[in-house]
């Protein structure tokens, strides 16, 4: 799935202009963003997942389609959409499990996806974009197995984000601390 959705990256790169893409290897699904944490908070973090997440059997989920966020004429992002009936079911988990340790719950509907880039200049294009947009809109990413759910550290650089894993809630009850 991840080639694909990186082959259609390089297709769109010519056509969309002013985007600051995402590199393959930091292509990820955000189940909660958690925002600034203290470091002690990662234990606790950590296994309220476990408990939320650890009896959750893996799942495939399905990329399809080609989006942005908010919309057409204000494009920020541009996503692949992820499909999958756990999807909606995991996220519910992690809300509930982190609800406790003080991290609200999001008040956006949860929209799975996969952020492909970001526009530097937001809503410029939107003819090129909505071409491109109908083009992509039904495209078949493929499908890939979901077995582990990651806490990562997140750090802005000029370049964009770097991740680290702080530690690692495999489905089916294992987990594994970094």
């Amino acid at each position: 799935m991840i080639e694909k959705i990186s082959e259609v990256q390089s297709q769109l790169r010519e056509p969309l202009r002013g985007i600051r893409w995402v590199a393959q290897e930091n292509l990820h699904f955000t189940l909660k963003f958690l925002g600034s944490m203290e470091p002690e908070k990662v234990a606790p973090v950590l296994q309220a997942l476990e408990g939320g997440l650890g009896a959750v059997e893996r799942f495939s989920l399905k990329g399809k389609g080609v989006g942005v966020f908010p919309d057409i004429k204000r494009a920020r992002v541009l996503w692949v959409g992820l499909q999958g009936q756990a999807l909606h079911r995991i996220a519910e988990r992690v809300e509930t499990a982190l609800e406790p340790l003080g991290f609200p719950r999001d008040k956006r509907v949860f929209a799975p996806h996969l952020t492909l880039g970001r526009w530097r200049n937001p809503g410029s294009q939107p003819e090129k974009l909505g071409e491109q947009i109908d083009r992509w809109k039904n495209h078949d990413f493929g499908q890939c197995k979901v077995d582990e759910v990651v806490l990562f550290q997140s750090i802005l650089e000029p370049k964009g984000a770097v991740y680290s894993p702080l530690g690692v809630i495999r489905l089916n009850g294992q987990s594994d601390r970094v």
